[in-house]
């Protein structure tokens, strides 16, 4: 059992890691705290009381109080991020403790367990703003969403921000093909396949095939065409952490998978040819997409059909333009070179990719 008392949340100020503070006397307490941090990657701090030497207890990211020290913790200074744990359910009490000593939380034992291991993995990560998470997908077949995913991931890391490509569509044939690295050493998607519950993100970065300055996530060649929707929520949840940019290619497909991504992204990019056939199936892809994720903009890509413009596409589709995507040989014909789509920073899709970016970044504070 958790339970939140009343005043503001708990907070982790930028990111920069932290050893949890724990406080008890209590010896079996003590075993399943250093068990939890243990599971969780971190080393914590331990002691009987609030420790004396000054700023251990205020610049601690996460203390965890025993039930038993309460009384002792009680002239301590108030500050976020307090839990208070103990593991009698019935002691109603503890309510009143918890408000005495400041704690944002009440925790009992063993049922919060996996609770509390994500709030220490949080702190040993030194958590801090979740990535900007952006989905890319296709009006129809064909319509150059790969491409644009790859060069949006390949733009923001050249613009230095920490970057992360996704590849969510198993019949795709594989971003690392379309980037040049299909034989570069890292995990694909079957290795996370039995993901439950909480992936560390600096495990899963690390684990990852590097190429062009980004971590990239794709299938391997093998029979494996599918992941459980937990496993692309932990995965997803686990890239986020890290910050920077996040971008996911999407199957056009919405499956339980495929709405587990779109839960995680912050805006999405739907490519549509500037063709009347186009529009229209792109008018299904965006109502079954539209159920999950609200922020839905129409990226056009020409040559325009007759009576068509960018406008009248983002018009016909009712949403947001979000620019109109350059011709280029790469875009149409990606033939898995060394040089990715985007690659040149003054091409026209490596600059659209870069107005793109500013906007976004911009328009959620991250900029």
């Amino acid at each position: 059992m958790t339970g939140a008392v009343t005043h503001e949340p708990p907070h982790t100020a930028g990111r920069r890691p932290g050893r949890p503070l724990i406080v008890t006397e209590d010896p079996d307490l003590l075993d399943d705290l250093l068990r939890l941090c243990a599971a969780a990657g971190a080393t914590p701090e331990v002691h009987h009381s609030p420790p004396e030497r000054r700023g251990s207890w205020e610049s601690a990211p996460l203390v965890l109080v025993g039930d038993d020290a309460a009384r002792r913790v009680r002239g301590a200074a108030r500050r976020r991020g307090v839990v208070l744990v103990g593991r009698d359910q019935d002691d109603s009490g503890v309510w009143q403790r918890a408000v005495e000593i400041g704690a944002d939380h009440v925790l009992m034992l063993p049922d919060g367990e996996q609770w509390l291991v994500d709030r220490i993995a949080d702190v040993a990560e030194g958590i801090g703003r979740p990535a900007l998470t952006v989905g890319v997908i296709g009006g129809r077949g064909g319509a150059g969403a790969s491409t644009l995913a790859c060069a949006l991931a390949v733009t923001s890391a050249r613009e230095g921000l920490r970057t992360l490509l996704v590849d969510a569509d198993p019949l795709g044939g594989g971003l690392d093909v379309l980037l040049g690295g299909e034989s570069a050493e890292g995990l694909r998607w079957p290795a996370f396949a039995a993901s439950r519950g909480r992936v560390g993100g600096g495990a899963l970065e690390e684990s990852l095939p590097r190429l062009h300055a980004l971590r990239v996530l794709s299938w391997d060649r093998g029979d494996c065409v599918a992941i459980a929707p937990q496993a692309v929520r932990a995965v997803l949840a686990a890239a986020r952490r890290g910050g920077g940019t996040v971008v996911v290619d999407l199957p056009r497909r919405i499956d339980d998978s495929g709405a587990e991504a779109l839960a995680q992204l912050d805006l999405g990019l739907l490519v549509v040819p500037a063709e009347l056939r186009a529009v229209a199936a792109a008018g299904r892809v965006a109502s079954a997409v539209g159920m999950v994720l609200r922020d839905l903009r129409v990226a056009v890509r020409g040559p325009y059909g007759s009576g068509l413009d960018d406008a009248e596409v983002s018009r016909l589709l009712r949403l947001p333009l979000a620019g109109e995507v350059p011709v280029e040989t790469g875009l149409l014909r990606p033939d898995g070179g060394k040089a990715p789509p985007g690659a040149t920073a003054s091409g026209p899709l490596a600059r659209f990719c870069k107005e793109f970016w500013e906007r976004a970044l911009t328009e959620t504070g991250r900029s």
